[in-house]
């Protein structure tokens, strides 16, 4: 296998939050399974970690997690694109290790302190930011994020602007600069319930359906560029198109989160036209992906992220597109709306439009940062096992909550007389939730597979792997 070099010495920082991010990951997916046990054994761990508190702590790993490997993914891919060395990699190590250490805190308070008690301790008296679902996190961890969020944008801002700009960084800036902006809202708390929802999905929203679209769509092109040798004048021309029509339907696609709040009715009309456009940059993203791969000037040795590359696009217009766009409209949200449904399109979403491409990302970045341009190709074969094996168990896991879904809609809520009280609803689902839970733990066999390609060292008879990812 050959060996090789990162370009600037600084992009070595990035494997700190690569090695941080999968060790997340992990966490999330062991809270994952226990969840799903929960729903079907519903005392288990009970009093020691409730239903809420480790739904909790899964949801703020996802989060977490990802952030660090979006922050990873730009320390290595800007100083390529800028041609110069990170700004400052020690200020990148400080606020790594106090992200990290914030987070860990945060997660041990979840689990050891009742939830009352920790927003008393921490100051929610004063300011009143918790108890909302995905932003549960206390004062001093809003706080903490802030800050890491300012140090990590200074320093990849003036990297950026001593070097060369690139459509690629300015892309990757803008998504950046725009998450951490968008989290502001969630020190807004009015007492009014409507406008304290209306803010909420300015955060979770303008998150996953705006300001992260414009990172995945960086992160894939500069993995495009670097697997296929395409030129980069076809790919940027591709990628502005991507990130226009994902903010034109991403930001006014926030409509369908204002159906039944409290909002105008002329919302429905927003929210469900805009909504249903919303998969329009997921399949560019595809046929961007597979445009590229196969106008490739150069048969990359690590087929590995290559697949994970192209598995991102697809998956990711699978879950955002077509899953988002079952439920989008609103004359059907009526009755879907925080069904099991909605956990469906959530699973398959984040899985392929996020995680996805932080694994193409480390899957790439991570052996040039062991000084190899590709791992062995027993590694890779393994690696590749584990995408499907992740990729199938997230399948089963998405069709049985679809079927749930369908299921509880039936009995719960389209009756107009003697429908199903909510709890008798989840007993006859009992069986979705097992099959739910097989998906779960055959994703967890998968993420061990890839963890462990990680160890696979080189043989002298192995080869970089070439058709492998075909067969």
């Amino acid at each position: 296998m050959a060996t090789t070099q990162i370009k600037y010495s600084s992009q070595a920082v990035s494997r700190l939050y690569f090695m941080g991010a999968i060790g997340l990951f992990l966490g999330q997916i062991l809270f994952g399974v226990a969840l799903g046990l929960q729903y079907l054994v519903g005392d288990l761990l009970f009093p020691a970690i409730p239903f809420n508190i480790a739904r909790m702590v899964h949801t703020n790993l996802l989060i977490v997690w990802l952030l660090m490997g979006f922050m990873g993914a730009a320390y290595y891919m800007v100083p390529e694109e800028a041609e110069t060395e990170l700004y400052s990699p020690k200020l990148a190590i400080i606020l790594f290790w106090t992200f990290l250490v914030a987070g860990a805190l945060t997660i041990l308070g979840y689990l050891l302190v009742p939830y009352a008690t920790l927003a008393a301790a921490t100051g929610n008296d004063l300011v009143a930011t918790m108890g909302r679902e995905f932003l549960e996190q206390p004062l001093p961890t809003k706080l903490g994020i802030v800050v890491v969020a300012l140090g990590f944008l200074f320093n990849i801002s003036m990297t950026v602007l001593k070097g060369r700009k690139t459509a690629v960084s300015m892309v990757m800036l803008m998504g950046l600069w725009g998450l951490a902006l968008m989290f502001l809202f969630s020190f807004v708390n009015p007492s009014n319930l409507v406008r304290d929802k209306m803010y909420w999905w300015f955060v979770v929203h303008l998150w996953v359906e705006g300001t992260w679209e414009l990172i995945l769509g960086a992160m894939l092109a500069f993995l495009l560029v670097k697997t296929t040798g395409v030129d980069r004048e076809i790919i940027d021309k591709w990628l502005y198109l991507i990130i226009t029509f994902a903010l034109v339907t991403g930001i006014l696609g926030t409509g369908h989160h204002f159906y039944f709040i409290g909002l105008p009715g002329y919302w429905q009309w927003i929210g469900s036209v805009f909504s249903a456009l919303e998969p329009i940059p997921f399949f560019m993203m595809t046929l961007f992906a597979f445009n590229m791969v196969q106008r490739r000037k150069r048969e990359h040795p690590n087929q590995a992220a290559v697949l994970w590359t192209v598995g991102c696009a697809v998956m990711g217009f699978l879950g955002a597109g077509l899953w988002g766009f079952i439920h989008t409209l609103s004359p059907v949200n009526y009755y879907t709306h925080g069904s099991q449904i909605t956990a469906a399109h959530g699973h398959l979403a984040f899985y392929g439009a996020y995680v996805m491409v932080v694994i193409a990302f480390i899957s790439y970045a991570m052996p040039i940062l062991r000084g190899r341009e590709a791992n062995p190709r027993r590694a890779q074969s393994v690696e590749m096992w584990s995408f499907w094996v992740m990729t199938i168990g997230m399948g089963v896991m998405v069709l049985a909550l679809t079927g749930a879904g369908i299921l509880q809609i039936w009995l719960q809520r389209i009756p107009t007389e003697g429908a199903m009280g909510f709890m008798q609803t989840q007993d006859q689902l009992r069986f979705f939730y097992w099959i739910r839970l097989a998906g779960g733990v055959g994703f967890l066999v998968g993420l061990l597979m890839w963890l462990s390609s990680f160890f696979i060292t080189a043989r002298e008879e192995d080869e970089p792997v070439g058709e492998l990812a075909r067969a």
